[in-house]
């Protein structure tokens, strides 16, 4: 066969209109639309991430079941077995203070940025000059970093120089200057405002998807009932934002729950532990008291109930929907 031939042979079988390359393209299209492709491409990653996972999780189990201090990985898990560990620490009266201050830095990290940003969605969702500049500064806060934010506020809080304290006395609130940090009573206020000021965008961000999901003719339609601005907030706005409301919040918990770089940055889980969190207290029992295998132990016993209160909450919300997988 010449050369000539050959070529117009393949030209007829792969012209567009010709029936015999159908089926071959059409099974090559069907291959390249398979959903294993995403998985194969996708499968490195995640085994990577999913195994870095369970090694952490596996070597802080192992760690906890240990009485042992800093020092070698091979001379640490050579230690015996034991729960001397979770039995200390369940027994112990400063975890439990510690858990205390956690729940109401969580409360006060998660009340205040919510408050603010419901607010600030419902102002950036109306129709104003330059709305997508604001839209835009108002995620800035989030952008900063935990020790940025935290250095920022105290010196603004600072008792002689501050600006909070001029203010205040400015308005005859105070008389004497207030050292915010170092005052047992107003220390985990002071570690809360600059958490609540670098967490409130999130929620402006969630919570004003939720606001563009609300058609304009669900408040027509209230309109035409008589409703006012409150109680279209209260029968369309809020059932419309509950989902998004419940995921933020959600979210913002468990990252408060964890937050270390505001509070140690700060006060270091001062002034006398009024604001030891647990994730203050694990690093301090790790670090500088040195008791590696009590710090494993409270880190499990965080994860173990940050996730059954997730599943409980998650079970409750979306209980209907999630029957026979929950």
């Amino acid at each position: 066969m010449s050369i000539t031939e050959r070529q117009n042979k393949y030209d007829v079988a792969h012209t567009p209109g010709n029936s015999k390359a159908q089926p071959v393209r059409r099974r090559k299209m069907r291959k390249a639309n398979s959903p294993w492709i995403g998985v194969a491409l996708m499968a490195p990653t995640m085994l990577w991430v999913g195994g870095t996972l369970v090694f952490a999780v596996v070597l802080l189990l192992s760690l906890s079941l240990r009485d042992v201090g800093l020092g070698p990985l091979d001379k640490v898990l050579a230690a015996p077995l034991s729960l001397v560990n979770y039995a200390e620490v369940l027994t112990n009266a400063d975890t439990w203070r510690s858990f205390g201050i956690s729940v109401v830095y969580v409360a006060g990290s998660t009340a205040i940025p919510f408050a603010i940003g419901l607010g600030t969605a419902l102002l950036l969702n109306q129709k104003m000059p330059g709305q997508r500049l604001l839209r835009t500064l108002v995620l800035v806060p989030w952008a900063v970093p935990g020790v940025t934010a935290t250095i920022a506020f105290m010196w603004m809080m600072a008792p002689t120089y501050g600006v909070v304290n001029y203010i205040l006395r400015t308005l005859g609130i105070i008389s004497t200057d207030i050292n915010w940090f170092a005052d047992d009573s107003l220390a985990l206020l002071a570690v809360i405002a600059p958490t609540s000021w670098k967490a409130f965008p999130f929620f402006t961000l969630m919570l004003l998807a939720g606001l563009q999901s609300v058609g304009k003719e669900q408040y027509e339609a209230a309109s035409m009932d008589g409703a006012g601005k409150l109680l279209k907030f209260r029968y369309v706005t809020l059932p419309a934002l509950s989902p998004f409301i419940f995921i933020s919040v959600i979210f913002n918990m468990m990252y408060a729950f964890r937050e270390f770089d505001f509070i140690y940055a700060s006060t270091r889980g001062g002034p006398a532990g009024a604001t030891e969190t647990i994730a203050v207290r694990i690093y301090n029992q790790a670090f500088e008291r040195f008791d590696l295998g009590s710090a494993a132990a409270l880190g499990i016993l965080t994860f173990a109930l940050i996730g059954a209160v997730v599943f409980f909450l998650v079970r409750k919300k979306f209980k209907g929907s999630l029957e026979g997988v929950l």
